[in-house]
């Protein structure tokens, strides 16, 4: 067993919320006002020169104005932050061919403002931990003559100990749509098991297949994303239905729509670090997808229409960040590894060649007459990637096995992933 540090959040439910929910419904509502300020600023700075103001510029210029004070002045520039990613979001996919995607919107609700999340940094907070409880700064102009903070008392899991954590970095105020919760990004000691052997396994990202795993003992596995398709298609149309886009009615069903892609991508990220565990992996070697909607050339790459979309939903580095921290609890090492060229390479005999992709799902090598799965092929790739020559053991295996992936799916039924054959919801 071995310690490390690492960031973790933990939620927490309010137990005085009946005392603190005017304070943090005010602090909500003012977070709104100034995104909205926000907005309209960059809103015009765009249309006059077409740039879109960085995150510490936005907050130079809006410092003096009155809705800044509304908020801690950390919890206003995490305000502004947020609003500058979105920005540049929204233009990243804009510039990748993406004609459909909006800019981050208006924060109203008619005449109404919501209740947007507050997030509270180092010095906008005060913890007490043996009474379990949390001070949170407002701004200068939400302060009132009875006090200049909203004391809330919080209540954890059972598992949670947030006095043994190492430090709290930050903590936000979530509004459910219901009620308040509290959000605390920690730092935390934990204990990480010893490394299950020194295996190793290759997995390939994709939009139809959302994971290939090629593993050392030639064995391979698909995990495809049909779940998840038949979500979005389901969602959205429910969502296209809603007369108003901002409605409350609008905002449950994303809220629904993200927390089952969440648990789909928990659930997948465990079930991996636990096939891992089974085969004596030690090293997962994954494809870094950073610049994928590139091609060789730094042009951006036109996947068509429908792939356009479907590339701009593909959430592989939240996948990632997830498949990361739950193989280290295990004591396995994630290494992203650049895929450039992985699925047009044979994976047995070295040789680079596009046209032998005959299909989306199919790979024949006309050098050595391999016959493969695409994917599968791919993740084998990635998977010797970080091998030295002396670790490869490519040149003696046999290769059938490429061409004859097990395919695994989620069953809604039991919320877990089995293969194919097992599934029956």
């Amino acid at each position: 067993m071995a310690k490390k540090v690492v960031t973790r959040t933990y939620k927490a439910s309010i137990c005085n919320h009946s005392q603190v929910k005017d304070d943090l419904d005010a602090l909500g509502h003012a977070a709104s006002k100034l995104w909205n300020v926000g907005r309209w600023t960059v809103s015009r700075v765009w249309d006059e020169i077409g740039y879109i103001p960085e995150a510490e510029e936005l907050t130079s210029y809006l410092k003096t104005h009155e809705r800044y004070d509304d908020l801690h002045s950390q919890s206003s520039q995490r305000v502004l932050q947020e609003l500058a990613e979105a920005f540049h979001s929204w233009y990243g996919k804009r510039k990748n061919g993406d004609d459909r995607a909006n800019p981050p919107g208006y924060r109203k609700h008619g005449d109404d403002h919501p209740r947007s999340s507050v997030t509270f940094k180092a010095a906008g907070f005060k913890h007490d931990a043996k009474n379990n409880r949390i001070r949170l700064s407002k701004g200068d102009n939400t302060k009132d003559y009875w006090t200049d903070f909203a004391l809330c008392e919080y209540q954890t899991r059972p598992d949670v100990d947030l006095s043994a954590v190492e430090s709290i970095q930050q903590v936000r105020a979530v509004w459910t749509g219901d009620e308040w919760e509290l959000h605390f990004v920690c730092k935390q000691a934990i204990t990480v098991a010893d490394s299950p052997g020194d295996k190793t396994v290759g997995i390939d990202l994709g939009i139809c297949t959302f994971a290939a795993l090629a593993f050392e003992d030639e064995t391979c596995e698909l995990y495809p994303l049909g779940c998840l398709k038949e979500d979005g298609y389901y969602f959205g149309k429910r969502i296209a239905r809603c007369n108003d886009s901002s409605s409350a009615q609008v905002e449950r069903l994303h809220q629904k729509w993200s927390n089952r892609r969440t648990h789909y991508f928990h659930t997948l990220a465990k079930h991996i670090a636990e096939r891992c565990v089974e085969k004596n992996v030690g090293l997962i070697a994954i494809g870094d997808l950073n610049g994928i909607r590139g091609d060789e050339d730094g042009e951006v790459k036109d996947w068509g229409p429908h792939g356009n979309l479907d590339l701009h939903g593909w959430a592989f580095d939240r996948f990632t960040n997830i498949l990361t921290y739950k193989a280290e609890m295990q004591g396995i090492d994630v290494e992203p590894v650049n895929e450039r060229g992985t699925s047009k390479t044979c994976s047995c005999c070295g040789q680079e060649k596009e046209s032998n992709r005959v299909e989306r799902g199919l790979y024949v090598c006309d050098g050595c007459e391999l016959v493969a799965n695409a994917d599968v092929n791919g993740a084998e790739n990635i998977r010797q990637v970080p091998l030295s020559p002396s670790d490869d053991t490519s040149a003696d295996r046999s290769n059938g096995w490429l061409a004859q992936p097990s395919t695994h799916l989620f069953d809604k039924s039991t919320g877990g992933f089995h293969p194919q054959e097992q599934v029956v919801s």
